[in-house]
């Protein structure tokens, strides 16, 4: 009797380890699935262009991060990562987040949460919240191991640049026809450098300074992502309307996305290159904004107003209005300036169009060449030439590529294209 209860609690407890070391390769499969899954998703993603890709995974979330660069649009770009990650890397009964980087600095986040209790996983684009918000897991993300790094990948862009103006009773237009090569590099995460040619093509009317080859901007940049949605960018160099010196500017976004405040501040000097000869005065001139933003995503429509301090250390207020379609962005501008003509008041219109082509892949470290982004142009009607003048700090810093991460548009775009 005491042999045959000894036989069954053995046969008890043999049934017992193999039941637990089934349930723990069943788990050890499942993970295994679940990674599996992850670096796919991870190899599409690098296959059709981004970079800086990589993944991490916790109990409650997913999250992917990742760099659009072959997609001139980020919108579109935005739109196809979500695509794949819907088809290959969405977790089991987990929320699951992208994470979009602009020069390896975290900027937004597409977040997909499934609904409890459904039985089934099936995610569409409109289901993906759009944020600034990066969620709890972001920095354990974007530290991690990265595919497809841009450290020290080049590209050459090609700028055109068109001016224009209307001075002269004896003339209709004087124009000037440049292009601007310019090497744009990634150095380390948010920096990059800027070095940049200027080509003339057509000289009608203006300085001859512009009858020759001459350096454009030179610049680098950081930009660094703080608490509470606050994003810092500093540059150092020469900018645009022969300014050279410093420039630092600060944006953030609050709880409600569509509102934000901006400040910015630059200690420049006048300088200018003859050929590649430069030239500078003594006077540093200290000048800035601030302002606020608003908005309206019913038709992707932003609005701004800002208090400045100009170039002549003059100050004056504009304000903004800016409609951004797919392809384009279109405005229009009024000024009060100090000292200027017509009491101080001023304004036109502005727009700014993407270029295409609007796929265009890096091949590993091989420069790419290619034209830039958009190009633009801000129609001054008050024909004021001295008062209320600024300067740009590097050639792409405009209001369509700053909208590219706007997770309103984005949003718009997601459930459009």
């Amino acid at each position: 009797m005491s042999k045959a209860r000894s036989y069954i609690k053995e046969h008890q407890l043999t049934n017992t380890i193999a039941r637990k070391a089934a349930l723990f390769l069943c788990c050890l499969l499942s993970l295994n699935g679940f990674s599996q899954t992850g670096e796919k998703t991870v190899e599409a993603l690098v296959k059709m262009g981004f970079e800086n890709v990589g993944w991490s995974e916790n109990a409650k979330e997913r999250v992917y991060v990742m760099e659009n660069i072959a997609y001139r649009l980020n919108s579109i770009g935005i739109g196809k990562a979500v695509d794949v990650v819907q088809k290959i890397g969405l977790p089991d009964s987990k929320s699951c987040r992208l994470i979009f980087l602009d020069n390896n600095i975290p900027m937004i986040s597409l977040c997909y949460q499934p609904v409890t209790g459904d039985s089934l996983t099936e995610c569409n684009r409109e289901d993906w919240k759009v944020s600034y918000d990066l969620g709890n897991n972001w920095r354990e993300a974007t530290k991690g191991k990265k595919n497809n790094r841009s450290l020290f990948k080049v590209d050459i862009v090609i700028y055109p640049d068109l001016s224009f103006q209307n001075y002269r009773l004896s003339k209709i237009y004087e124009s000037l026809w440049e292009l601007s090569p310019t090497i744009e590099v990634s150095l380390w995460k948010g920096m990059k450098f800027n070095g940049q040619i200027t080509i003339p093509i057509v000289n009608d009317g203006y300085s001859a300074i512009n009858d020759y080859v001459h350096p454009g901007y030179i610049t680098l940049s950081q930009t660094i992502r703080l608490p509470h949605q606050i994003f810092l960018t500093g540059r150092a160099g020469f900018f645009s309307n022969y300014r050279w010196g410093f420039d630092v500017k600060g944006k953030h976004y609050f709880k409600d996305e569509r509102f934000s405040v901006e400040a910015r501040i630059g200690y420049t000097g006048r300088g200018y290159f003859d050929k590649f000869s430069f030239y500078h005065g003594k006077k540093w001139t200290l000048n800035g904004q601030l302002g606020g933003n608003f908005y309206w995503s019913k038709y992707n429509t932003q609005f701004s107003l800002k208090a400045e301090r100009y170039l002549n250390e003059e100050y004056g207020a504009r304000i903004d209005m800016i409609r951004h379609f797919r392809y384009a962005s279109i405005g229009f501008y009024g000024m009060k300036v100090q000292y200027a003509g017509n009491k101080g008041f001023n304004g036109g219109f502005q727009f700014r169009i993407a270029l295409p082509p609007y796929k265009y892949k890096r091949r590993g470290y091989i420069p790419r060449v290619l034209p830039s982004e958009t190009f633009g142009l801000s129609y001054n009607a008050g024909n004021e030439r001295y008062y209320g003048k600024g300067f740009n700090t590097e050639p792409d810093d405009n209001y369509l590529k700053e909208n590219s991460f706007n997770p309103y548009f984005i949003k718009s775009e997601l459930l459009n294209y």
